[in-house]
């Protein structure tokens, strides 16, 4: 037996474009259905690799979703600049002696080409060491003509 459907997490955003695709490139009769993401109590994107953090780290580790949530804010409230959401990004997560940022990708989240200004639907990935661990998130934007 095949199977016909397989589940993958959106916190890999990018892995789970990367399945989408080969399967439709290869043809397969599998349909991928994306999860969303898992949030535990304090916000951080449920990982296995949370269990690596010390109580410090994970209050390091906040800074990822935290981060994500202003981005979400002023990208509603009309602001257009990727550098200008880049930058809040950044200075919420260094506020954090334990991460370090590896990426801020502000992009298509169909194509996965960074954007030069936000206008619509925007995907913003994270990839951030914190301690030991290298964690992501990711959060969807999406602007409509009520929120421009």
């Amino acid at each position: 037996l095949n199977p016909h459907i397989a589940f993958f997490g959106e916190k890999d955003r990018q892995q789970l474009e990367v399945i989408r695709t080969m399967v439709l490139d290869l043809n397969l009769e599998i349909i991928i259905s994306g999860k969303p993401i898992i949030r535990e109590h304090d916000g951080l994107a449920m990982s296995s690799r949370n269990r690596y953090l010390s109580a410090e780290n994970r209050k390091s580790a906040r800074s990822l979703s935290q981060a994500l949530k202003l981005a979400q804010t002023i990208i509603l409230q009309g602001e257009q600049s990727v550098e200008t959401v880049r930058t809040k990004i950044r200075q919420i997560i260094e506020q954090k002696s334990a991460a370090e940022i590896d990426y801020i990708s502000i992009c298509d989240p169909d194509s996965f080409a960074e954007q030069k200004e936000i206008n619509s639907k925007t995907l913003i990935a994270l990839a951030v060491k914190v301690g030991k661990a290298r964690l992501i998130d990711n959060r969807i934007i999406e602007r409509t003509s009520c929120n421009k």
